[in-house]
């Protein structure tokens, strides 16, 4: 794997950012969220960190948790742009997200999955997270099981370290 810089910054979403936001959701997700969902989500930055994945003017995905308690972190949604996928667009956004836990001491995540969303699940488990349980027909709709991942936020890497 070669290391470039992604042409694309994270920043913090904004209510400016939620009609990208729910074309994101409704392109990826048969349950999408709503724009009152996406908007009250985005405004509580209090337990919620809602960040965007923004090339040239144009958001590529977007990532949103919640911290829950003093040191868990739920992911709530994550996606990508039809046509970005597999460019590291998520990673970035779980990687600037990690970074985030750590400063608040948080040491572990969650999340719920699809069962079927083999893609989701493989990057969920290149950072760490492991099946701990199922919750039958969790997704409304389409009546399908969703996997409750787990993982350890690991420490940052350390720079200068020889090796």
């Amino acid at each position: 794997m070669t290391s470039t810089t992604p042409d694309w910054r994270i920043r913090r979403a904004e209510r400016r950012d939620v009609l990208d936001l729910l074309e994101i959701e409704n392109d990826q997700f048969p349950e999408p969220w709503t724009r009152s969902m996406l908007l009250d989500e985005i405004a509580n930055t209090e337990s919620r960190r809602y960040t965007v994945a923004e090339e040239r003017g144009v958001i590529i995905g977007y990532l949103g948790v919640m911290f829950v308690l003093s040191d868990e972190l739920h992911v709530n949604t994550i996606g990508t742009r039809p046509g970005h996928e597999g460019r590291g667009v998520a990673s970035s956004l779980l990687d600037d997200a990690w970074a985030q836990a750590r400063a608040r001491g948080v040491a572990r995540a969650t999340l719920e999955v699809a069962v079927s969303n083999s893609r989701a699940i493989a990057l969920y488990y290149r950072y760490g997270f492991a099946p701990v349980g199922v919750r039958k027909n969790y997704y409304e709709r389409t009546h399908e099981d969703a996997l409750i991942l787990w993982a350890d936020i690991p420490p940052a890497p350390r720079s200068g370290s020889l090796g």
